[in-house]
């Protein structure tokens, strides 16, 4: 009996040997397989930081694309950052953004988002964050197909005065919905939870931020229902309603859920609120800070329009307007920086090794102020989106929209609504900045929208 049960144990005792021996032997093989791989490539810039921190006290003044930039200058176009746990790769030319967002696009077609940005977007119920897959082609096709005609509306309604909004028990105005919708949402997504950089304590509790984006999804969800209540009540009362998104959501998405619905609304909603919003506020503050051009603009309109107001049909035949739009693009990107992606498996950028894990940041700005792409970078000149070599139907001048099969898919109708709204301004006054006006430059945290908003003296055209 002893015997047998010596017998047993050496063989469970060999049986474990060998694996273990075997477990080895892949490891040793996987590690040196990486290291060859790894070797091929020049070795990855790394910016210096301070121990477990890393970078994180040097983007303290939440403008990480000027900081992104700066470090480009010394570090170059490609370089790695550590912010606390997590090492970050930044992408800072547009010869390699555009192998990122197109040649390894699916290694790094993931989206890694902040604690505030997964409740804010009901974790990746929308086209903007969610991953590459198939509810992002489906959604994507739902938004390409039900959103961006000529006139199309998110709900088919207007808000003259005020809604009753139940989940809070009061009625709000037009701008109350607004601030609701636009404004706290966006304060919200760039909202610093320090558990994001630091996710092995993630179990550590930080009330006031949760309780803050909460109370904000919370509010935003209560509006977007009083809509849809508005909506349906519009319908069975027999009023009629101009065809909308919601309408072709609702007969021909039958898949999604009541959440995946309401956030598909709301991001309609926010971009083109926000987004546009941005580039045509940029717009006129460069035209009412530089005649010659906005004179240029007018006597495009005028010989074009005539005594017409400017309308969709009219943009092709304006070239100005175009390459006033897309110089405000290229100089006030909405996004300076795309929202995190992250490497789910080992590839390589611009002749560098990038390891699995790794968070990827496109910083947009950077590629836009490229000195080697651009004359004069820190100018404002419209003028240089008429040259020859720019095919004027081309929306993808700049890399503003992004790129690849993760391009913004509302670039046309951001094109459209903005540059109807900027020709009509142009066309109806002429503009010039308030005294001191021209040093309102500043912008609201992580994004481009500006601090205070533009203030300007406006005569009405004879």
């Amino acid at each position: 009996m002893a015997l047998a049960d010596t017998l047993h144990d050496f063989s469970a005792m060999a049986l474990a040997t060998v694996a273990l021996a075997l477990l080895l032997v892949f490891l040793i093989t996987r590690f040196s397989s990486n290291q060859k791989r790894s070797s091929e490539y020049l070795p990855l810039p790394v910016v210096p930081g301070l121990p477990l921190i890393g970078n994180l006290l040097q983007l303290k003044e939440k403008k990480p694309h000027l900081t992104f930039t700066k470090w480009a200058d010394r570090y170059g176009p490609v370089y790695s950052i550590r912010t606390g746990a997590s090492s970050m790769v930044v992408l800072n030319s547009t010869d390699v953004v555009k192998e990122a967002m197109v040649t390894r696009f699916s290694s790094i077609s993931t989206r890694k988002l902040s604690n505030a940005l997964k409740i804010l977007t009901s974790d990746k119920c929308m086209v903007a964050t969610s991953d590459y897959n198939e509810f992002h082609k489906m959604v994507k096709r739902y938004i390409l197909t039900g959103m961006l005609g000529a006139n199309a509306q998110a709900l088919g309604i207007d808000v003259e005065s005020s809604i009753y909004v139940e989940g809070l028990g009061t009625r709000l105005s037009r701008e109350e919905i607004f601030d609701v919708l636009v404004m706290e949402p966006m304060v919200g997504a760039i909202e610093v939870d320090w558990r994001d950089f630091f996710p092995y304590l993630r179990w550590v509790p930080n009330k006031s931020v949760e309780m803050k984006i909460q109370r904000m999804d919370m509010r935003r969800e209560a509006v977007i229902q009083a809509l849809f209540r508005e909506h349906k009540k519009q319908i069975t009362s027999g009023e009629e309603i101009e065809y909308c998104y919601l309408s072709f959501l609702l007969s021909e998405a039958k898949t999604l859920t009541e959440k995946q619905l309401k956030m598909l609304i709301w991001e309609t909603i926010i971009e083109a609120s926000d987004t546009t919003l941005v580039v045509t506020e940029w717009a006129m503050y460069e035209l009412a800070k530089n005649p010659a051009p906005q004179n240029f603009l007018y006597q495009e309109i005028k010989k074009v329009c005539g005594l017409d107001k400017i309308r969709e049909e009219h943009l092709s035949q304006l070239p100005y307007l175009g390459a006033v739009f897309h110089e405000t693009m290229r100089r006030h990107s909405p996004v300076p920086v795309i929202p995190l992606r992250y490497a789910h498996e080992d590839t390589q950028l611009g002749g560098y090794h990038i390891p699995a894990g790794s968070e990827i940041a496109i910083n947009l700005y950077a590629c836009n102020m490229d000195k080697k792409q651009w004359d004069d970078p820190e100018e404002w000149k419209p003028e240089r989106f008429l040259d020859s070599k720019y095919d004027p139907m081309d929306l993808y001048k700049t890399m503003a929209f992004g790129g690849g099969k993760r391009v913004c898919a509302g670039s046309l109708q951001a094109m459209l609504i903005s540059c109807t709204a900027i020709g009509r301004f142009i066309q109806e006054f002429e503009w010039k900045l308030k005294e001191g006006e021209e040093a309102n430059v500043r912008t609201v945290s992580l994004t481009n929208r500006k601090l205070h908003p533009m203030q300007a003296i406006i005569k009405p055209r004879v």
